[in-house]
């Protein structure tokens, strides 16, 4: 029964990863705010659902708004650093994830947070979105937020979505299918995977993992084969001697069904159960081929099965007929160029490969991998704010996977930092709508793009320059110049050499806290592709690591190194990547720094 009604500037429902985001920018933006989360931690994919390794943005450039800010937090609340793992440079414990987004939120008074909570009706007046019903409340906002993980919003408004595939016929997308057939009716939307997190217990002592209903060892056979145990636990390797399980090769994805996600409450409960059976199954089946050394970690997440996310890790959901829709084609690199073209309407930006998950084969994809810093990254391309609007509905955004997107490019508009950056969009957009009494696709897009490049606690970058920090003194410019000037973008992505040069000829050499010191000799195995043999230190004596780096100076650099060259590095070893990262390079004529 309702027994109380909100009024309020913007409502975000989801306090996923694109709500989380939203609900904060619009609350420091100044709106009156109020988010309501169906789960008692915020952050979504990046705490709630375990994904406590992200991909994407990686790059120092690209280390911006609300996602730069998170990383440096991380650096300062994670023990032992965010160098764990080998499928990302930044590794953390999931609590700690949340304790940040939580913190972030209860520093707002304007911004009311009620968990717990899930849409059961949208409320309308006409074409407009009015507010939400939920259990025993209402929510009436002047501009209300979808950050919900399957776009939930838009079902219960019949607001026009996709689900599913795409042909090529639709947008001539060249990795798209020429038809229908049984693989795109078996998997409509990419596997989700349920996120359990092991334990290393130093010794054969863990409790024994039962196994789910529906065991089948031989769902499981092979899952490392290609790697080895070690490396294979390394993958998603946390602090605390920590491991998070989320494996595609015959490992915990699930999309047996996956369309019942969206059918109802029974059917999804269902596809849940069945879910994460199969992620204990996989459990139990590495503590039956690895030893009882490995357990179900404890007390990680805050229910009675601890070691198991709070939710599935989505991957896709149903997907917004937006005023425009990103396709393949917009995520892919420009021909001889290392970038993709930019929309005039950028508000965020991604460089993830497209990653797509279906258990039972692999899609193959246009590339758009590029060597950078001495290993593989992605193509940057850019989101347009016309993603973020219904093509026929007003008084609603979207900031999640529920964007306006195909199928196909979803695969690469999905990952955690592009989503951040969503949602910080979403939630400046919002709060500027409901300041100037204006509907989302009313609203100039340039006034909001400058409030993002100039936000004076988070500012995003929208235009991806390899080549060029925040901290530069003329990043602000460039930023502006090729927002009013598209058409001048570099297919380089990089910045005219003489700014680059003179900025980094002219900057200071500053080690930065939790670097070492490493001397030895440099190899080149192809282009991009380096070693380093220490020397010294004496505890690292003989070994042979790859040498990456985030900084593009530190990447120019590195191109420009002979083979056999004796060095003096300044970085941090990963073991489990078996990568040096490096901060600085020292050789026998020059010293490269950086600010």
């Amino acid at each position: 029964m309702v027994n109380q009604t909100y009024l309020t500037d913007v409502l975000v429902v989801g306090g996923g990863t694109g709500g989380v985001a939203a609900a904060i920018q619009a609350a420091r933006r100044g709106a009156k705010t109020i988010l309501v989360s169906e789960f008692p931690w915020l952050g979504g994919m990046l705490t709630a659902a375990g994904v406590s390794a992200p991909d994407g943005n990686e790059l120092m450039a690209f280390q911006t708004g609300l996602w730069g800010a998170f990383l440096q937090e991380l650096q300062q609340r994670q023990p032992g650093g965010l160098d764990n793992s080998w499928v990302s440079f930044f590794s953390y414990d999931p609590r700690i994830g949340a304790e940040i987004f939580a913190d972030w939120v209860q520093e707002l008074p304007n911004l009311h947070w009620i968990s717990g909570q899930i849409p059961l009706e949208v409320l309308q007046q006409g074409n407009s979105i009015t507010g939400v019903r939920f259990a025993d409340f209402i929510v009436q906002a002047k501009i209300t937020i979808d950050g919900t993980e399957l776009g939930d919003l838009l079902a219960l408004a019949d607001i026009p979505y996709r689900w599913g595939w795409e042909l090529q016929s639709e947008w001539e997308e060249p990795s798209a299918p020429s038809s229908f057939n049984e693989l795109t009716a078996r998997y409509p939307v990419q596997s989700p995977t349920w996120v359990v997190v092991m334990q290393d217990f130093g010794e054969p002592v863990a409790p024994e993992i039962p196994p789910a209903p529906n065991y089948d060892a031989a769902l499981f056979a092979g899952a490392w084969e290609n790697y080895g145990a070690e490396q294979f636990l390394n993958y998603g390797r946390l602090p605390g001697n920590l491991f998070m399980i989320n494996w595609p090769i015959c490992g915990n994805d699930y999309g047996e069904g996956v369309g019942r996600i969206i059918e109802s409450a029974a059917a999804k409960g269902d596809f849940f159960q069945e879910s994460r059976w199969h992620s204990q199954n996989f459990a139990h089946f590495i503590q039956n081929q690895l030893g009882r050394r490995y357990g179900l970690a404890e007390q990680v997440f805050p229910h009675a099965s601890s070691a198991f996310a709070l939710h599935p890790y989505y991957r896709e959901s149903r997907r917004l007929v937006g005023l425009t829709t990103i396709r393949e084609q917009d995520i892919l690199p420009v021909p001889g160029g290392k970038v993709a073209s930019l929309f005039a309407d950028t508000i965020a930006i991604g460089n993830y490969a497209n990653d797509h998950h279906y258990p039972g084969f692999d899609l193959p994809l246009q590339p758009k991998s590029i060597r950078w810093g001495g290993r593989w990254t992605g193509t940057p391309f850019t989101i347009p704010y016309r993603c973020l609007v219904p093509a026929t509905t007003d008084g609603l955004l979207v900031c999640e996977k529920n964007i306006s997107v195909s199928h196909i490019a979803n695969g690469a508009t999905r990952l955690q930092p592009v989503v951040l950056g969503i949602g910080q969009a979403a939630g400046m957009a919002a709060a500027m709508c409901a300041d100037l009494g204006c509907q989302p696709r009313d609203l100039p897009v340039k006034a909001l793009q400058e409030a993002l490049l100039q936000d004076n606690r988070s500012p995003v970058a929208l235009i991806p320059l390899f080549n060029l920090l925040p901290s530069h003194p003329e990043w602000l410019q460039w930023q502006m110049y090729y927002l009013k000037e598209p058409q001048l973008y570099p297919d380089s992505g990089n910045c005219p050499d003489s700014v680059y040069q003179y900025y980094h000829s002219e900057a200071k050499p500053v080690l930065t806290r939790g670097t070492d010191s490493f001397t030895g000799i440099f190899q080149v195995l192809n282009q991009q592709d380096y070693r380093f043999e220490i020397a010294s230190p004496a505890a690292n004596l003989g070994q042979t690591c790859q040498l990456v780096t985030l900084r593009s100076h530190i990447n120019e650099q590195l191109q420009a190194l002979t083979d056999k060259q004796h060095l003096t590095v300044w970085g941090r070893l990963n073991p489990s990547g078996h990568w040096l990262l490096v901060e600085h390079i020292e050789t026998m004529h020059t010293f490269i720094g950086f600010q």
